[in-house]
């Protein structure tokens, strides 16, 4: 019966995956056309555009739009492996084939003791309510790696470093996967070792194979408040009592431009600052990273703290971003989906309220984006309710992370075998005769 019900909870997901990609891919084809601009054109336009400055030997180093450390050349010049497709096409294809991987692997670890497939359907449910923006951008294949990061870490340590180091180098926040990783310990070396390694040689080999491997860093510091984030709130309401500011392209996405500004910028930086020192005040205060040791078992990394810690982290650091671009809800879709998946999480609630926040946001990007870009009433109450979806899930994995991970509790407090009884004996009695 166990296997006649895997057997169907599998195939009841593969049909839910493939009924919701399908409608996805009707929507990225133009079959079906959503209201609000057409979210392929960065792959066609500025995704295209890249791959041929790439494929002359340079990173767009003189594109302010490339905001992307080295490794985020592979997605751009993925396509090329399909050169039977036209570049749109290529690369939705690679994205749809990254999309299934993820589904799979989800399902499988799902199986594993300590483990349940609620993170699979969540992957099925996220992605699609974010809508054909999911299938428009490279962020899907970061999610899709920070996640097999996170599944692997609790048994291949060294996989999921060279793992992290890929992410970090896709697109930078795969960093913060290490947020509750341990310090100590074999594991926790094997970790480190293999992420810090990889990551310094990539970026070696990305700096030796062409020049502007790092121009990204320039070009993501001068970002200024784009109208979708927390702080651009309070410039959409100003427009209203009269301030004289506007929305331009800049930097590859719309941004307010106008007296006030910079401030708003500055208070949104000094918030993620704040967000880093709750997290370091955190990690200071927390007990021990690992699981319960009891009659002399040495303990071991917590899965449950690595995905806790790390989707705390990562939502903190997007929801006072900034930016909050649609494609960056797939990260924590992704994550949400790892801490549904592995049973001992404590982030459950806050996970369902990203998967709100994704449904929200396509509703924002791009089926009423105008009415964003204007300011109007209806752009406005559709960003304050997925940011407030953010930011209720960041007050509630904080404070779900701190109570269960606080002074003097086990990371994961999880069951633990107990040793039979004459086991027990046996061992008070070599301890006595020592």
């Amino acid at each position: 019966m166990t296997g006649t019900g895997t057997g169907s909870g599998t195939a009841a997901a593969w049909t839910a995956w493939a009924a919701t990609r399908a409608l996805l891919l009707l929507c990225v084809f133009r079959v079906l056309v959503l209201p609000g601009p057409d979210v392929t054109t960065d792959v066609s336009e500025i995704y295209h555009g890249w791959s041929e400055v790439l494929r002359s030997g340079t990173f767009p180093l003189d594109d302010v739009t490339w905001q992307y450390p080295p490794a985020a050349a592979l997605p751009v010049l993925a396509p090329g492996l399909l050169p039977f497709l036209p570049y749109t096409t290529a690369f939705t294809v690679l994205v749809l084939a990254v999309d299934a991987a993820a589904l799979a692997l989800f399902l499988r670890v799902g199986r594993a003791p300590g483990h349940r497939r609620t993170g699979a359907w969540a992957w099925i449910a996220g992605v699609a309510l974010l809508g054909p923006t999911a299938y428009a951008r490279y962020d899907l294949m970061v999610a899709a790696v920070a996640a097999a990061a996170l599944l692997a870490a609790a048994r291949r340590p060294r996989a999921a470093g060279a793992l992290i180091a890929l992410g970090a180098l896709l697109k930078v926040w795969p960093v913060l996967l290490l947020t509750g990783a341990p310090l100590r310990g074999r594991r926790a070396r094997a970790l480190w070792g293999s992420a810090a390694g990889w990551a310094a040689g990539l970026m070696l080999a990305a700096v030796v194979a062409a020049p502007g491997a790092l121009s990204f860093l320039t070009f993501q510091r001068d970002r200024g408040t784009e109208v979708e984030s927390l702080g651009a709130l309070v410039l959409h309401l100003a427009r209203h009592a009269g301030w004289p500011g506007e929305v331009q392209l800049h930097y590859g996405s719309l941004e307010f431009l106008g007296p006030g500004v910079p401030l708003v910028s500055a208070l949104s930086l000094a918030l993620t600052g704040a967000a880093l020192a709750w997290l370091v005040h955190w990690r200071l205060r927390a007990g021990p990273f690992g699981e319960r040791a009891e009659y002399g078992e040495r303990a071991e990394p917590a899965p449950a703290t690595l995905c806790d810690a790390a989707f705390t982290a990562v939502l903190l650091f997007t929801t006072t971003s900034r930016v909050i671009s649609p494609q960056y809800l797939l990260w924590l879709v992704g994550l949400a989906a790892v801490c549904l998946t592995v049973r001992a999480s404590r982030q459950g609630p806050p996970a369902v309220l990203v998967l709100l926040a994704a449904g929200v946001t396509q509703l924002e990007f791009p089926v009423s984006f105008a009415d964003v870009v204007a300011s109007d009433a209806r752009g406005i109450a559709l960003l304050v309710l997925r940011n407030g979806l953010l930011v209720a899930a960041c007050l509630a994995a904080c404070r779900r992370l701190r109570a269960h991970t606080g002074p003097g509790r086990a990371a994961v407090p999880g069951p633990v075998a107990r040793p039979s009884l004459s086991s027990a004996r046996g061992a008070h009695t070599r301890a006595t005769s020592r």
